[in-house]
């Protein structure tokens, strides 16, 4: 099997713009989020274990988060339906964002090959990403894990 790895992006990279539905139908365009700083993680699929733990890691540390000036934005394939039950499910306080085609996650570099119990193959590459004000990729993290990540990238913001 030959296949391309997905480009990644690095700090210093422009952050690939945006614009999808949310978990209430309303359209998010990162681009007018600007002069704010923004956490972009994505996971992938909603009501899973991993995806959970994920999702409420950040939701309760969300205030944190928020009293430095990060929004979070998390972005799965599921659709808009089925991230407002996550939501309403598991009690989040974050904006869930659906990307059904995956375009914004292969552009991020976070769809592409990646091992699943020692096989390899093609899904969504749970990654998190740290958009500055200006718009720019200031942290860059692939293959996160679900568990402990979100403590992880407190203590790497110094939150």
């Amino acid at each position: 099997m030959t296949t391309t790895p997905a480009p990644r992006l690095a700090p210093g990279d422009p952050a690939p713009d945006f614009t999808l539905l949310d978990d209430t139908g309303t359209e998010v365009t990162l681009s007018s989020l600007r002069g704010r700083k923004v956490i972009v993680y994505f996971y992938p699929a909603a009501m899973t274990a991993g995806c959970t733990k994920q999702a409420c890691d950040f939701t309760a540390t969300q205030d944190a988060f928020r009293e430095e000036g990060y929004e979070v934005l998390g972005i799965s394939p599921d659709k808009p339906e089925k991230l407002a039950r996550f939501r309403d499910k598991e009690a989040l306080g974050i904006r869930l964002l659906s990307d059904p085609d995956k375009s914004v996650m292969t552009a991020w570099g976070a769809f592409g090959e990646k091992k699943l119990y020692g096989k390899v193959v093609q899904g969504v590459i749970r990654s998190t990403f740290v958009v500055d004000e200006q718009g720019a990729v200031e942290v860059a993290q692939y293959n996160v894990k679900a568990t402990g990540h979100v403590a992880k990238l407190r203590r790497d913001l110094s939150l």
